[in-house]
């Protein structure tokens, strides 16, 4: 492979989230692709970066495309289900995570996948970029794709981005700040955190986990005040009697210098070796706070010979594999693109729950807009809403424009480094809305390979409905939170609103449909996965908010159990029912969150 020079129609670069799924669907659709990894396992924050319990895009309305068909295979191959923690609706062990998509892209001939290599050079044409050089090999490709978790392709080839905040003056943004502070000069970014996976060893004791330089337990104090030590664990609890330890109250969030991140090879790399250590030594507190039956989980990651620093000599090889490959980047370099996605475009309408729909959307988001400063409470505008029993966010969609260059041709961006501001990064760098970017653009890669055009002269109709009839795994391009994705109609009204986008309704409902057949049996509701029945008595405590008291089965008679729903219909039969109604629920315990998850319910 050294000095060998490869030709590709699409070109990716970088594993993570949105560059997993780009190769993935670029190579569905025929293109011959290449993908290359810096780590040797696929998916980003999904599985290399250890964040195996997902926000966003949980409602079942929005769990579509690649985004949806990750659920349902990790639904498949995780034994006990995804319901484990209180963050997320689907916690899973990393490992399960990875193995879906590296057999994904084993599936593909018309797919190479080379790992270990970082972009070094890029090669252009005239105002197009051509091919990128790595440190064995070079590909030459018609379209290239930025997946770097930082941006790196962006600065190699001197595209216009951008780095930190912007002022209100800029965009007007409510949530901007007026002027540079402490805050905006101290975080220019939102700090990282290298997430690392303990393990309850039971009745065995584990592993002391020895300090690492920089150890100061005052700085974790406190961390868990508020929660409780069962309930903080449980935040990130996986399968298997794992934890996530991702948290940030005073706890692995690391923000010290974070301008280095991008200056030279040698600042980044004291970075990342800072905030690993720093991880270890909240792993250390944790384990002296809440006991020696708490420790570093052995083997779950692979080694990564990419990692630009040397590993603490004071761990074991097995406990080293109990830290993520790389951080979890929430903020990268932000592409200056042909539209940026401001805090504006995020927020709901007037009078509404959904914000204003983008006429070329190719993505869809509904995360809460939350960022990361350790030690620091930053306000942004609320974008939440009330829905099936708790509070998710206001969905928006995310447009093809902000992937495109203002000049550079040959190129698109696909995970944090879209166009778009720093104040709406809070919300559009989650996992499922990167998955959704990723599956987009690598739509778009390959629909410009058959047109035999750039990425700036694709018609946006052709993508869009390239994503909705997708025959592998089609992808919501509105939000409808009434429709599901199986429901007989949801083309028809997808189509229906980019056709007739003023008709959006700021309920982000359309006209009423039942539910497919296949939610019927003999009559009965019954779900598609795995669940319980449960009668009892409902109660309305306030808007949005359900209790229902358990008379059978005998094994939970008498416990009062918050009631959810991710499920459009669901949702609407809870708002109509009166109090101390009887009625039978077949759902799922999720004990974590200490709530009942309704799948379909009788009266």
């Amino acid at each position: 492979m050294v000095n060998q020079t490869y030709t590709a129609d699409v070109l990716v670069v970088g594993g993570g989230t949105g560059g997993t799924a780009a190769a993935i669907q670029a190579a569905r659709r025929g293109a011959k692709t290449i993908l290359v990894s810096e780590f040797p396992w696929l998916g980003g924050m999904l599985t290399s970066a250890g964040v195996s319990a997902p926000d966003g895009n949980e409602l079942e309305a929005f769990q579509t495309g690649l985004w949806g068909a990750f659920l349902r295979e990790l639904q498949h191959r995780q034994p006990g289900g995804l319901d484990n923690c209180w963050v997320s609706f689907f916690s899973y062990d990393p490992r399960i995570g990875a193995q879906i998509f590296a057999d994904w892209v084993q599936e593909l001939p018309n797919l190479l996948w080379i790992t270990g290599q970082v972009p070094l050079e890029v090669f252009r044409q005239g105002n197009c970029l051509t091919g990128v050089r790595f440190a064995d090999f070079t590909v030459k490709a018609k379209v290239t794709l930025d997946a770097t978790e930082l941006g790196d392709l962006l600065a190699l080839a001197q595209v216009p981005l951008r780095w930190g905040w912007e002022l209100q003056s800029e965009w007007r943004e409510p949530s901007a700040p007026a002027k540079l502070d402490n805050i905006t000069q101290r975080y220019p970014v939102q700090a990282p955190t290298w997430v690392v996976i303990m393990q309850d060893f039971g009745e065995a004791i584990a592993p002391e986990i020895p300090a690492a330089p920089h150890d100061d337990p005052s700085q974790f104090a406190g961390a868990w005040d508020d929660y409780g030590a069962e309930q903080f664990l449980n935040y990130g609890r996986l399968p298997g009697g794992l934890f996530m330890i991702n948290w940030p109250i005073r706890g692995n969030d690391y923000g010290k210098g974070l301008g280095r991140l991008i200056q030279t090879e040698e600042t980044r790399r004291e970075f990342l070796q800072e905030c690993r250590w720093h991880s270890q030594n909240f792993a250390r507190f944790i384990q002296n706070q809440v006991g020696r039956r708490y420790g570093l989980a052995p083997n779950i990651f692979p080694h990564s010979p990419s990692l630009p620093f040397s590993l603490s000599p004071s761990l074991s090889p097995s406990l080293h594999s109990s830290f993520a490959l790389h951080p979890y980047y929430r903020e990268s370099r932000r592409l200056v693109g042909l539209t940026t996605v401001r805090e504006q475009d995020i927020l709901p309408m007037a009078g509404g729950i959904v914000a204003s729909l983008n006429e070329d959307a190719i993505a869809i988001g509904n995360y809460p807009n939350d960022h990361h400063y350790p030690g620091v409470e930053f306000q942004v505008s609320p974008k939440s809403i009330l829905w099936g029993g708790r509070r998710t966010g206001t969905p928006f969609t995310i447009p093809y424009r902000c992937l495109i260059p203002t000049e550079t041709d040959g190129l698109l961006v696909c995970e944090k480094n879209i166009s778009v501001s720093h104040i709406a990064s809070g919300a559009t760098r989650l996992q499922p809305v990167v998955m959704g970017i990723g599956q987009a653009a690598g739509m778009a890669a390959a629909i410009c390979i058959e047109l035999n055009l750039s990425p700036r002269n694709l018609p946006v109709r052709v993508l869009q409905e390239a994503l909705l009839k997708d025959k592998y795994a089609a992808a919501a391009i509105i939000p409808l939170l009434n429709m599901l994705p199986n429901f007989p109609d949801w083309l028809h009204w997808q189509l229906y609103y980019l056709d007739n986008p003023e008709l959006y309704s700021v309920n982000g409902n359309c006209p009423f449909s039942s539910p497919p057949q296949s939610y019927y049996i003999d009559g009965d509701r019954v779900t598609l996965r795995k669940t319980s029945s449960f009668q009892g008595i409902f109660y309305r405590i306030a808007e949005q908010d359900y209790k229902f008291t358990i008379t059978a089965p005998s094994k939970y008679k008498g416990q009062t159990w918050q009631i959810v729903t991710l499920r459009s219909h669901i949702h609407e039969q809870l708002q109509t029912f009166c109090e101390q109604q009887l009625l039978t629920i077949w759902g799922r315990i999720n004990h974590a969150l200490n709530c009942l998850i309704v799948e379909n319910l009788s009266t």
